[in-house]
């Protein structure tokens, strides 16, 4: 229920120019693929959003740098971006990793992070709330698309990584991850539960989750962990030029 100014939308992988692997609207412009079939597909994106909005993209890396859109160099590596006026979009790709949507209730600011395990778990959504000038109660957030809780497959490690982060209550950690049937040392993870616990623990309680997996529906994403080479769907937040 985002603001009349907000405009806000993940991309699916259908509808581009791209062929196979990467078919058909994949947006990475650093995964194999044609580059002239990437820019049009870009121009297709921008088609779906306000004139003269400018996309920001990134150099992901999945850390928890946060710049402002419109004010950092595009070719920085940071996995968040934050934007308190019109004409710039905030962008974040993935292709199982999870895209995290943020706005203002009131639509005054907006931002996007790219919040796969390592990015959770080193503080990139906290990094997006902090650099955002708006008040925790003020902010809504959207989870998008990502790989599901049944199909993300990790290491003790990766469990061990939240569980060192989860402070003085480590049982929403406990519950985000369950133990491989046969595998010893294996859990599978739930990216969207590690999410919404983070975000509660910063004081944003208003979260609103788009459920689908994106390793179990090849015809709607692209995944990398069921595909490895593939390409990138995008997931944008942007706000409206004010009339």
């Amino acid at each position: 229920p985002a603001h009349p100014s907000i405009v806000a939308f993940s991309t699916t992988r259908n509808g581009g120019h791209s062929c196979a692997p990467y078919d058909s609207l994949n947006l990475g412009a650093e995964v194999g693929d044609d580059a002239q079939k990437v820019a049009l597909n870009r121009a297709e994106l921008a088609a779906h959003l306000p004139q003269r909005t400018q996309i920001e993209w990134l150099s992901q890396v999945h850390g928890s740098a946060v710049l402002q859109a419109g004010r950092g160099d595009a070719a920085t590596e940071a996995d968040g971006l934050w934007c308190a006026e019109s004409g710039y979009a905030c962008a974040i790709m993935t292709a199982d990793c999870l895209p995290v949507l943020f706005s203002s209730s009131r639509g005054g600011c907006v931002a996007a992070a790219h919040a796969g395990w390592r990015g959770l778990a080193g503080g990139v959504l906290e990094s997006t709330l902090e650099a955002m000038p708006c008040t925790r109660e003020d902010i809504m957030v959207w989870l998008g698309p990502c790989i599901g809780a049944d199909a993300f497959e990790v290491g003790a490690d990766v469990r061990d990584a939240f569980l060192q982060a989860s402070g003085d209550d480590p049982q929403p950690v406990i519950d985000a991850f369950t133990a491989h049937p046969t595998l010893p040392d294996k859990f599978y993870a739930d990216l969207h539960s590690l999410a919404r616990s983070r975000l509660r623990n910063a004081g944003v309680s208003n979260v609103y989750a788009e459920p689908a997996c994106t390793y179990s529906d090849p015809f709607r994403f692209f995944s990398y962990r069921r595909d490895g080479q593939t390409g990138r769907m995008a997931t944008l937040i942007a706000l409206k030029a004010a009339r």
